[in-house]
């Protein structure tokens, strides 16, 4: 019996590695967009239009965050300077003062609105999906991602790759701990649909350069979306804790163009179509 799990286990292993190279080799090179970069600081480059709206979102609440901070600052500085002890000997005592109460009430209203207005429809934006060109279901599991293709009847697995198989997969060496065996493949200006669900505990599947974070939530199907301007590859990671190797299970995404992703879909029906989820591994009864 136990030969026969081992035997069930290799050939499936053999398979996804098959499945994942040859998926390789139906794309040509891409430029490798979104990632992280040593020293960065701030927002990756923005390739979706979700991306624009929030770094512009972002920027406009740290113009009106530092105004407030110097504002409060110089607020401060004044009043140890103007009403210290030595300079107000005998200080004067009163309990309320009806402008200042007012100021300090409507002010900040006032802000509170004009950032709702601009935040809100941000945010709605991200959760009121448009026509899809593309319908994909992202499926976490302990520690790994599946995608389905659910209009071609396509499923895959994606695994994160070891260091030594970087250059076998067409990826630079600082791409460790990013690049999987296979990837999401997509087309570019196209109006991509996520179904985001989870096999076991909570994961979140995010792509930073897309403005895409979504959580995955075992029982629950999440949905949101993007629209990729740009041909070339990104990368995410999981960024919700789900266990011991929850740093272990990243995210590449393919843009690429449409007759490129056309001959993908192709002859990706013709590889996973047949295969479809994991079957079920028949054990001999003991004798």
């Amino acid at each position: 019996m136990n030969r026969v799990l081992i035997a069930a286990t290799a050939a499936m292993v053999a398979f996804g590695a098959t499945a994942a190279r040859a998926q390789e080799e139906l794309l040509s090179p891409l430029p490798s967009l979104g990632k992280p970069q040593p020293g960065g600081i701030a927002l990756q480059d923005k390739y979706t239009e979700l991306a624009h709206d929030v770094a512009f979102l972002d920027n406009f609440l740290l113009v009106v965050i530092t105004l407030i901070s110097l504002f409060v600052t110089a607020l401060l500085v004044w009043v140890c300077i103007r009403y210290n002890a030595k300079r107000n000997p005998e200080p004067q005592r009163f309990t309320h003062n009806t402008p200042i109460e007012i100021a300090w009430t409507v002010i900040p209203v006032v802000i509170l609105i004009v950032i709702g207005s601009l935040s809100l429809p941000i945010l709605f934006k991200q959760l009121e999906t448009p026509e899809a060109d593309v319908t994909i279901k992202v499926t976490g599991y302990q520690w790994y991602w599946g995608y389905e293709y659910p209009d071609a009847g396509v499923y895959f697995d994606s695994f994160m790759l070891e260091r030594d198989d970087l250059e076998e997969y067409g990826y630079a060496a600082d791409e460790y701990l990013l690049a999987t065996d296979t990837a999401m493949v997509v087309p570019v200006n196209a109006t991509v649909k996520l179904q985001i669900t989870a096999a076991d505990v909570i994961h979140a599947w995010k792509i930073p350069a897309f403005a895409v974070h979504m959580d995955a939530v075992p029982g629950r199907l999440n949905e949101t979306w993007f629209k990729a301007e740009e041909v070339g590859v990104f990368f995410g990671q999981c960024s919700e804790l789900c266990g011991i190797n929850h740093s272990y299970m990243p995210i590449t995404v393919k843009v690429v163009p449409q007759e490129e992703y056309d001959m993908w879909l192709e002859a990706a029906i013709a590889r996973y179509a047949d295969a479809g989820l994991p079957a079920p591994v028949q054990v001999a009864a003991a004798e």
